[in-house]
């Protein structure tokens, strides 16, 4: 028995520290690429000089234009004002002309400096008390939605630069917008739109690209690109480094009811249904409505941010004088429940996307994971905040705990009898071991004989410790990954956020080699919880084992360096888990031996009948 459960433990922390590790490399440790040293690239498109007709200029600033764009010279600098309300409006390309759309999600800002979105802020979600803010650019302007004309090779080596020349503007409403402007290929003019359309009530909106030539111009063939969209640099909210606890990206496709992890710096080989970037509470999803089109990822970094992570959306060279491609964009949070709604259709006012399973893009995944168990502790730790005053999650998870322990009651129980059990036949294995030491094979053969003739189970004691491993890991993947836990307080000063780490003392810039710059208190009352329960659960002919004291001091030792990062939520449900499970053993110890004490002195002695006397004749 002691020997199955030293194993158990030292297999439970070599998964642990396999894990761990390996979400460590796949997430954060992953070397970042490079710039690459090329000379700057020209664009066969230059923007088109204005024709000099009427127009209604909003008084703005004029943006910088590209070395290699020849666009109008710009007029002198005047104060930059946003164009907020429905009213029609056409602004003059050689001035900025920012645009806020607001709805009761989100609040965009447009600018005509290329027809792109410079901020997308979340108005229902919270950074740092300020609204999350989903487009994070370094020293260089945001590059969100906008377009770039190369060739493909350039793409698929992150060389392409974006058009930024200053676009025309209608406001066509509330909740649209369009930019436009023309352009020249060698001297024949097209004629590049980029309408925005938004909707109360959603995450969700459409882009409209359409590329018009005039009767001139038979297609558009630039390298095998008709152009390319751009997402960039990077997604929000502000994160200091990407790790597998605190902020990840990860780059999947969707295409036949299957989501693939991307490799990034490389071209996705099938043209998927939908593609997305991803990170641990909010994503990106572009859904291109066409047929033909290539995506790319790279993450090569970028000056004044941490990690750069953008998308390329390549539409192929096209035969016809005139384009139009529709896309849909969801950039919102990774929460299921917002997601499922376009799947069964129950948001109306979304465009017909049931068929392409949006919600896979928020289930983030290790290959540890147990979805039927995460879906189960979910719904268990949802129902118990709902019930609990201010919905606290903290004491949600203390229920959750309680409950988990109750249910595993009956095999913690069983665990106990057959450790008793196991006491008893001890020293008849002990005598066979000693009598077949030379000879393991019949030394297995008899002690399997042996436990069959007993009906004993020699793995019985470990079951409910090998059961709480699938437990554990479907909690992290939960605490680690479940929406409704970003940000949730505990004990306000202290546990601010249960998907985090806690932290009782920060002393950066100093680092200490695996604590960090952080003193948590929680792996400490782990360690203590932890040896409690080893004394408590100890039988009394273990005590002088040098194994189990090896398990009883130093395995809760390795576990504090494991768990010292995790989210301060799966330590909580640790913890508690001991505490109760303590409790438990004190009760299960005290109800048996009660009961076998009473077995041994209540048993009457056996009775002797008399022997019968001889009638006499």
């Amino acid at each position: 028995m002691e020997k199955n459960t030293i194993l158990a433990v030292v297999l439970i922390a070599f998964v642990l520290i396999g894990t761990f590790m390996f979400q460590a490399f796949y997430y954060g440790s992953r070397e970042i690429e490079q710039p690459l040293e090329s000379a700057p690239v020209t664009s066969p498109v230059q923007p088109a000089e204005t024709t000099g007709e009427t127009l209604t200029i909003q008084e703005t600033m004029p943006l910088r234009q590209p070395d290699d764009f020849s666009a109008a010279q710009a007029e002198e600098p005047a104060p930059e004002e946003a164009i907020a309300d429905e009213a029609l409006v056409i602004s003059d390309p050689g001035r900025l002309a920012p645009v806020i759309i607001e709805t009761d999600l989100v609040r965009v800002t447009l600018s005509n400096a290329g027809g792109n979105i410079i901020s997308y802020q979340l108005m229902e979600h919270f950074d740092k008390d300020q609204p999350v803010e989903m487009i994070l650019a370094g020293t260089a302007e945001p590059e969100a939605f906008a377009i770039a004309f190369g060739n493909r090779e350039d793409v698929s080596q992150g060389r392409v630069r974006s058009v930024d020349a200053n676009f025309h503007v209608r406001r066509i409403s509330q909740y649209s917008v369009e930019f436009y402007r023309d352009f020249l290929i060698e001297n024949e003019r097209f004629t590049l739109t980029k309408q925005y359309n938004f909707t109360p009530g959603e995450y969700m909106f459409e882009l409209i690209i359409s590329l018009a030539g005039d009767q001139s111009i038979h297609s558009f063939d630039f390298g095998g690109a008709a152009y390319t969209l751009v997402y960039g640099p990077q997604i929000g909210p502000t994160f200091e480094r990407l790790d597998q606890r605190t902020e990840i990206r990860q780059y999947i496709t969707y295409n036949n009811n299957k989501v693939r992890q991307e490799k990034v710096n490389t071209p996705v080989r099938e043209v998927p249904e939908w593609t997305a970037l991803i990170g641990k509470y909010f994503a990106l999803i572009a859904i291109p409505n066409m047929n033909q089109f290539d995506v790319y990822f790279t993450d090569r970094s970028e000056d004044g941010i941490p990690a750069a992570s953008r998308m390329f959306i390549t539409r192929p060279a096209v035969n016809h004088s005139r384009v139009e491609d529709r896309y849909f964009f969801y950039l919102g949070p990774k929460k299921q429940e917002i997601l499922n709604t376009y799947y069964n259709g129950s948001n109306n006012q979304s465009p017909p996307l049931s068929r392409y399973n949006l919600a896979d893009a928020a289930k983030t995944r290790t290959f540890l994971s147990i979805p039927p168990l995460e879906n189960f502790l979910k719904a268990l730790l949802m129902f118990f905040v709902r019930i609990i005053p201010k919905n606290n999650y903290g004491v949600a998870i203390i229920l959750v705990t309680l409950m988990v322990k109750l249910l595993l009651f009956p095999l913690t129980k069983k665990s106990s009898q057959a450790t008793l059990r196991m006491q008893a036949l001890a020293p008849k294995i002990k005598e066979l071991q000693e009598k077949y030491k030379d000879n393991p094979q019949k030394m297995n053969a008899e002690m399997a004989a042996f436990y069959k003739k007993e009906g004993y189970n020699p793995l019985a004691g470990c079951l409910p410790m090998l059961l709480q491993m699938p437990i554990f890991f479907a909690m992290y993947n939960l605490f680690n990954n479940h929406f409704d836990l970003r940000g949730a307080m505990f004990i306000p000063g202290w546990i601010p956020d249960l998907s985090l780490p806690e932290s009782i003392f920060n002393f950066a810039p100093v680092r200490i080699p695996v604590l960090g710059s952080d003193i948590r208190l929680l792996p400490f009352l782990y360690v203590g919880s932890q040896l409690l329960y080893g004394k408590v659960t100890q039988m009394p002919d273990q005590k002088g084992n040098t194994q189990m004291k090896m398990m009883l001091y130093v395995m809760p030792l390795i576990f504090f360096f494991i768990l010292y990062d995790v989210p301060s939520g799966l330590l909580i449900y640790w913890i508690m888990s001991n505490v109760l499970t303590m409790v438990q053993q004190v009760l299960i110890n005290k109800f048996i031996l009660k009961r076998k004490v009473v077995t041994v002195t209540e048993d009457p002695p056996p009775v002797i009948a008399p022997p019968k006397k001889k009638k006499k004749k």
